[in-house]
């Protein structure tokens, strides 16, 4: 309605659940508005964890052991004790943001587990799908950014390290990641262009691997929109990504080849949330009293932050997206140091201070950690406190 009243001719989904939401690319296209984004129908297909499993599996892109979505108790156990082998991740299916996902390692973990991320999944998607696969323990996050035009070109654009997480959320992403070689970069940015490929995949998308700690990697899932960590590919790239989204919606050839793609120096982000690491990160809402953004060369703060402004707790508690880009990896690390110490948000509690010790622990700044770092360093990080 808003976009018929303003006479719009297109719709930015932005990266929420509304840009993966095939019903509403389907209304824009019933009232000839443009959906920049990919095609409904590849919405389903690849937003669908489940049915991107099955892709992938058909295209030979290497993945763990897994099933199709569960529909008893009875079939979960079958299955993962038959077939699987413990430990195992449930997901739902049209999960993200770490929403609808439990590790079970027996089959009381297993039947328990199963019903709450079916209840979770039902709250947060209305879709109490799940699913099963094999649970790599101690692996890398490693996603692969990809745009593909309507006229069968499809490009990737380096990868993201997106392991330090909290509660299988993101809280901090880079590239390049200091885990791949060249050889291997190149190994997993062609098998994502080849999924991409096979579902005639139009737009940006990501294609998400975990990579385990013997070198393997395994395709878990596609996020068929932008993603809040798209900066760091903007910053080693020197690629707009939006820019591109909307010259491939306005049918436009890609402005690039895959040989003009080069990635220059090192990119970090830092997701500041509203929420306090030291209570379990309770979530803070509240009003922010008091604000300081730094800036400098290199540095990319995105935020609708302004003193006075009412933080809710209806929504995500991300508030603040820190981007920095230096040199080489060590530089960023230091760029980034400095702008969390200037940054000033009062008022409410953030996870500020903890990304800023995160990026003075001795694993972190060699490069050693996968997605247990914060499990395994919290206390020891907030004691430091």
């Amino acid at each position: 309605a808003a976009a018929e009243i303003t006479g719009a001719d297109a719709i930015h989904p932005g990266y929420g659940f509304l840009s993966e939401n095939a019903k509403f690319a389907s209304i824009c296209e019933e009232h000839n508005i443009t959906f920049i984004g990919p095609r409904p129908e590849c919405i389903t297909k690849m937003g669908d964890k489940a049915t991107a499993r099955a892709t992938a599996i058909a295209n030979n892109v290497p993945l763990t052991n897994g099933t199709g979505i569960v529909r008893s108790i009875s079939e979960a156990k079958k299955e993962v004790n038959e077939r699987i082998t413990y430990p195992v991740m449930i997901k739902a299916t049209a999960g993200g943001g770490g929403k609808g996902m439990r590790i079970a390692r027996n089959d009381e973990e297993l039947e328990m587990n199963i019903v709450a991320a079916q209840t979770e999944a039902g709250a947060a998607f209305g879709n109490p799908d799940v699913y099963i696969e094999k649970f790599v323990e101690n692996p890398r996050h490693i996603e692969i950014q990809i745009l593909g035009d309507k006229y069968g070109n499809v490009i990737y654009l380096g990868e993201r390290d997106c392991s330090i997480q909290r509660r299988n959320q993101k809280m901090m992403e880079e590239s390049p990641s200091k885990a791949l070689s060249q050889e291997l970069r190149e190994k997993m940015g062609n098998d994502a262009i080849k999924a991409a490929k096979k579902v005639g995949y139009v737009n940006a998308g990501t294609i998400e691997f975990v990579l385990a700690p013997d070198g393997k990697y395994y395709f878990i899932e596609m996020n068929t929109r932008i993603q809040v960590e798209h900066p760091v590919t903007e910053m080693v790239t020197g690629v707009d990504l939006v820019r591109e989204q909307i010259r491939i919606a306005a049918h436009l050839k890609l402005n690039y080849k895959q040989s003009d793609i080069e990635l220059k120096g090192h990119a970090l982000e830092c997701r500041i949330n509203a929420e306090n690491p030291q209570e379990g990160f309770r979530p803070s809402p509240g009003i922010v009293s008091s604000l300081h953004i730094p800036g400098g060369f290199g540095v990319r703060i995105d935020t609708t932050l302004y003193q006075g402004y009412q933080v809710s707790s209806h929504y995500d508690s991300m508030i603040a997206k820190v981007i920095v880009h230096g040199r080489n990896r060590i530089e960023a690390i230091r760029k980034m140091r400095r702008v969390l110490s200037e940054l000033v948000i009062d008022g409410i509690d953030t996870n500020q201070e903890l990304q800023y010790l995160i990026l003075h622990e001795s694993d972190y700044v060699k490069g050693n950690f996968d997605t247990s770092f914060i499990e395994k360093h919290l206390d020891e990080l907030v004691n430091e406190r």
